[in-house]
C-alpha cells in the first residue's frame, strides 16, 4: 500500500487490484449477479437467507422472540451465506436483495413471494406482520421508530468505520481510527445517556428497537465486538451493560445468536435453522 501520508487522489479513481484487509476479495465497485444460482426454499412460509453478524443476528432475535411469544406462523428456515466465498452475489440472492447485502427475507405465505431486504426494513416488516415488538400508540411507536433509524444510520460509523479500521484494515492507522472510536464513544454515550432512566429503549416495553440496537451496542459492552471493550472503555457505560445484560439473558435472544453463526465456539454454531430443535 501507498504511504497515506504521500497520497494524492488521481482526477479519476480506479479500483486496486487488490485493497487489502478482511474481506478484501469481496469488494468491488460494480453491483448484480456474479454467477447463476437459486437461493434454497424450506418447507416454512419464511424463508431467511443471512449470517449472524449484527445484522443478521437482529432478524433471528425477532423471529425467536415471535415464537416465543406463540406466533407459529413466524417459523422459519434459516439458510447460511458466506458471504466471504460470496454467495451473496448469486443470481438468487441479488433477485432477492440486489444490494448483495445480509440479511433478505422472503415471506411464502401468501399468494405472491414478497421480498424484504435491509434489516430495518425486515423488522419492521415481521412486527407488523404479527402485531407485535412495535407499539401501536402514536408516542410508543414514534419513540421505537426514531431508535431503530437512529440504529440504521449511527452502526455504519461502528462497523464500516471503527471495526473495519481497529480490527480488519490491512494496517493500523491512527487517524481513522481515533476519529472513529471517537464517534464510537459518542453513540454509547447517547445511548447510556437515554437509557439511565427507561428499562428498554422506547420505554418499559421491549421492542424492535432493542432488537436492532443490542447486537451492535450490547455486543461492544459485553466485548462480543472487534475485542476492543478495553480500548473503548465500555466500562463507562454502565446504563447500556444492565440493558445489554438484561437482553442477553433472554431465552430467544440466546437462541437468536446461534442462527446462522459459522464463527466462534462450536457450541454456539448453528449453521441452518429448520425447526425449534436444531437450537435445542
Amino acid at each position: 500500500m501507498a504511504d497515506q501520508a504521500s497520497y494524492v487522489p488521481p482526477k479519476v479513481w480506479t479500483p486496486p487490484a487488490s485493497s487489502g484487509g478482511a474481506f478484501a476479495s469481496i469488494n468491488r465497485p460494480v453491483a448484480g449477479p456474479t454467477h447463476d444460482q437459486e437461493l434454497p426454499v424450506g418447507k416454512h412460509p419464511l424463508q431467511l437467507y443471512s449470517l449472524a453478524t449484527p445484522n443478521g443476528v437482529k432478524v433471528t432475535i425477532l423471529l425467536e422472540e415471535l415464537l416465543a411469544a406463540g406466533h407459529a406462523g413466524a417459523e422459519y428456515d434459516a439458510w447460511l451465506i458466506k458471504i466471504n466465498e460470496g454467495m451473496q452475489f448469486s443470481s438468487g440472492f441479488v433477485a432477492a436483495n440486489p444490494n448483495s447485502k445480509i440479511p433478505a427475507l422472503v415471506d411464502r405465505s401468501g399468494a405472491e413471494p414478497v421480498r424484504v431486504f435491509e434489516s430495518g426494513s425486515i423488522l419492521v416488516y415481521l412486527a407488523e406482520k404479527f402485531g407485535a415488538f412495535l407499539p401501536q400508540d402514536g408516542v410508543a411507536r414514534a419513540e421505537t421508530m426514531n431508535w431503530l433509524f437512529w440504529q440504521m444510520g449511527s452502526a455504519p460509523f461502528v462497523g464500516g468505520g471503527f471495526g473495519h479500521f481497529y480490527a480488519y484494515a490491512p494496517e493500523k492507522l491512527q487517524y481513522p481510527i481515533d476519529r472513529y472510536a471517537m464517534e464510537a464513544k459518542r453513540q454509547l454515550d447517547v445511548l447510556d445517556r437515554h437509557l439511565a432512566d427507561k428499562r428498554f429503549v422506547a420505554g418499559e416495553e421491549y421492542t424492535i428497537a432493542d432488537m436492532a440496537i443490542w447486537p451492535w451496542y450490547g455486543g461492544l459492552v459485553l466485548g462480543q465486538l472487534y475485542e476492543a471493550g478495553e480500548f473503548l472503555s465500555v466500562h463507562e457505560y454502565r446504563h447500556v451493560k444492565r440493558w445489554a445484560d438484561e437482553i442477553a439473558a433472554r431465552p430467544a435472544v440466546i437462541r437468536g445468536r446461534k442462527v446462522n453463526r459459522s464463527f466462534g465456539p462450536e457450541a454456539d454454531q448453528v449453521h441452518e435453522r429448520h425447526a425449534a430443535v436444531d437450537l435445542d
